[in-house]
């Protein structure tokens, strides 16, 4: 089969890496990719939010399969676009990836199904949520409807803090028209889970559960940034909890989305809250996460292109989901300054030898006009090992990042202990 993966992050490389490992694919793309995707997928120049020249390009080249990855070509109907021109794609369709592209329809679907999430209002006038901050008081949550690139959350310690955030977002436009839209949320309290779960619009099965570090800084300090590294399986998702999530949160998502003539078929993603009243859900997401991917991709021990026709088709009660056992750690490497300002073009050293001991995802490099590997992007590397325990894993993924280096490369030393 000659396959095609949208996107060009360390998420990308991770699903390409694990497609190529397929004996059913025979020839594998990626569109944009990056400098490691090049090493395991020919590299297509199209960006991965320009759905009429990927559809185009499929359709000339004759691929058989296309996986979209990322949020945006998904919620742009890129699925919806590419099955037009009678080519299976993996993903949700644009009615159904809007459980991610907007918030205020997810937690209106998670209100009319009786699906557990936190107390929350929506506005789009600026004057009634600052008259509703000051009403509920502090810690309270702040969130930007639209995609924001994982950024458009801001936990308030305080109600000015909330209010600044409000402003920020419906008057300062920081994240656009996604801003233009809040929720605001009561804050919970608990131990923060992810479960990414494969859906062929009526069946769902779990993956290993994981957890992702948002904050920049060691100790859960600074900017929240797209993730700075994640470990599965979480250790604080018990089987008890496993089945309460599938039978109050993972299966009514899947009905309430086919009763409301949106079937999905894909990776949906469940933000969960552990709280003393049991898991409830923070965020939806319609596709798979990253980092969590890099980790959950390395435990998986059955073919993903299986996975993938069989929730395109609608068999997926008919594969046999295996995972390793012990653990899979990844840590990110960034560039200085990321998630704010960062310089990009530093080659990097040491890729070689931290391949020895672990596998290290790309997910913002490309190659200079000398050939060298180089930074691209914020989130430069994920070093991903597997080790027989989650300590185990922990230890070999920092020990594989020592030999790599590059100007200004910082990353949380604590991934996995807090």
């Amino acid at each position: 089969m000659k396959v095609l993966v949208v996107g060009g992050g360390g998420r990308e490389h991770a699903i390409c890496w694990k497609l190529a490992q397929s004996p059913k694919v025979t020839e594998l793309y990626c569109a944009p990719g990056n400098a490691g995707i090049a090493q395991v997928a020919t590299c297509v120049p199209v960006k991965a939010t320009d759905v009429e020249n990927m559809v185009k390009w499929a359709k000339e080249n004759a691929m058989d399969f296309v996986m979209v990855a990322p949020d945006d070509p998904l919620a742009l109907g890129m699925v919806d676009a590419l099955e037009a021109a009678g080519i299976p794609a993996f993903g949700p369709r644009a009615n159904a990836a809007i459980i991610e592209a907007s918030k205020a329809f997810s937690k209106s679907l998670m209100k009319k199904y009786h699906i557990p999430t936190a107390k929350y209002e929506t506005f789009t006038e600026l004057d009634k949520a600052l008259a509703y901050i000051q009403e509920q008081g502090a810690p309270i949550v702040v969130k930007a409807d639209g995609l924001a690139l994982g950024k458009g959350v801001v936990v308030a310690q305080t109600v000015e803090e909330a209010q600044q955030a409000v402003r920020e977002m419906m008057e300062d436009h920081k994240f656009g028209a996604s801003g233009s839209t809040v929720v605001i949320e009561e804050c919970m309290v608990g131990p923060e889970v992810t479960v990414l779960a494969f859906c062929d619009g009526e069946h769902l099965v779990p993956m290993l559960s994981s957890q992702d570090h948002k904050r920049a800084y060691d100790g859960n300090q600074g900017p929240n940034t797209g993730g700075m590294g994640a470990f599965c399986p979480s250790p604080k998702y018990t089987p008890e909890i496993a089945q309460r999530c599938t039978r109050e949160i993972f299966l009514p998502t899947v009905e309430a989305l086919k009763a409301e003539g949106r079937p999905f078929k894909g990776v949906i993603y469940f933000g969960l809250m552990l709280t003393q009243d049991g898991p409830k859900v923070v965020e939806y997401n319609a596709r798979f996460g990253d980092p969590e991917t890099q980790p959950i991709l390395s435990m998986l021990d059955t073919d993903l292109m299986d996975i993938f026709q069989a929730c395109v088709d609608g068999t997926l009660d008919q594969v046999d989901i295996k995972w390793k056992q012990g653990a899979a750690c990844c840590i990110v490497l960034a560039s200085g300054g990321y998630p704010v300002a960062y310089e990009k073009g530093y080659p990097i050293s040491g890729l070689e030898e931290a391949g020895k001991q672990a596998v290290v995802f790309h997910a913002g490099t490309a190659r200079n006009e000398a050939g060298e590997i180089v930074t691209a992007g914020g989130r430069v590397l994920g070093v991903t090992a597997v080790g027989s325990n989650l300590e185990d894993a922990i230890a070999k993924a920092y020990a594989a990042c020592k030999p790599i280096t590059w100007q200004d490369m910082h990353f949380r030393t604590d991934i996995g202990k807090v």
